[in-house]
């Protein structure tokens, strides 16, 4: 049994290759905040963390997401779980986003970070998430 359950499963549908661009997002952007991490905050007009070694961990854990991805590209029914975890913190990145914008602790230049990171995943990782029928097992 091959570790990348492709070897025996070889239909690549939208759901492959959604997750694959979301694998390749998220190792970028989690490169690009532990390499730069001061760069994000520059972006937005935001103070410098006292700490960016706290937001380069954030960096670390989205780009372990996105192997995470990867992994589930290859048999979403497989690895649900992955998706699902992926898609709770696609939910809650937004509620987190609102509460500390209204709270004056976000600029809405941050508003961007949400979008590309969590908003536009949403929908698609809902979707596979229902095809995969997690119900079953």
């Amino acid at each position: 049994m091959s570790f990348f359950p492709l070897a025996t499963s070889p239909r690549k549908d939208w759901r492959y290759y959604t997750l694959l661009i979301a694998a390749a997002y998220n190792i970028l952007w989690g490169a690009w905040v532990v390499l730069f991490p001061r760069h994000v905050f520059e972006l937005v007009g935001m103070t410098q963390p006292i700490y960016p070694m706290i937001w380069q961990s954030v960096g670390m854990i989205v780009g372990v997401y996105g192997l995470g991805y990867g992994i589930a590209a290859f048999n979403p029914e497989r690895h649900w779980p992955i998706i699902l975890v992926g898609f709770l913190g696609k939910v809650c990145g937004p509620i987190g986003f609102i509460y500390h914008f209204y709270l004056g602790n976000f600029p809405a230049a941050f508003w961007w970070i949400t979008l590309f990171n969590d908003l536009i995943w949403i929908i698609p990782f809902g979707l596979i998430l229902w095809l995969a029928k997690p119900w079953r097992i």
